[in-house]
């Protein structure tokens, strides 16, 4: 028979909000990407774009990707796009107040690490005051 794990172990094992992104927390629709890139703010920071639109009425931030075939082969864009869910996903309970952002790939991303990705992202995030903890 198994034996559970002591209590200091599983608490720690736990994380205290899920990092999952849902199905809800995606920005799907064309029409949702035009609106936001019309209407967003915008800021290019090295290997990412970010338009968007804070919504502090919305319960959740919401996040689409775009990458174009300029990125390269497909095998190309699908790393490009897992990059930038990835920085998203674990940064997406610091934002302050709930967002609809669209990050899209610019060419360099293709050598960089996903830590140098998120990076990019929370310099963004960070200059203006998006994150929790941080001041403009």
């Amino acid at each position: 028979m198994e034996r559970p794990l002591p209590e200091r172990l599983t608490t720690r094992l736990k994380p205290a909000q899920p990092l999952r992104l849902t199905h809800r927390q995606r920005i799907l629709r064309s029409a949702e990407f035009a609106h936001l890139k019309e209407t967003g703010q915008r800021k290019v920071r090295g290997c990412l774009i970010a338009n968007w639109q804070l919504k502090p009425s919305a319960k959740i931030s919401r996040l689409g990707v775009i990458t174009s075939k300029r990125i390269g082969k497909a095998h190309d864009r699908n790393r490009a796009r897992r990059l930038l869910r990835e920085s998203f996903r674990h940064l997406q309970h610091a934002l302050v107040t709930p967002v609809d952002i669209i990050l899209i790939a610019r060419k360099s991303i293709l050598n960089k690490r996903q830590p140098e990705v998120a990076l990019d992202l929370i310099r963004i995030l960070k200059e203006h005051s998006m994150l929790e903890g941080e001041e403009k």
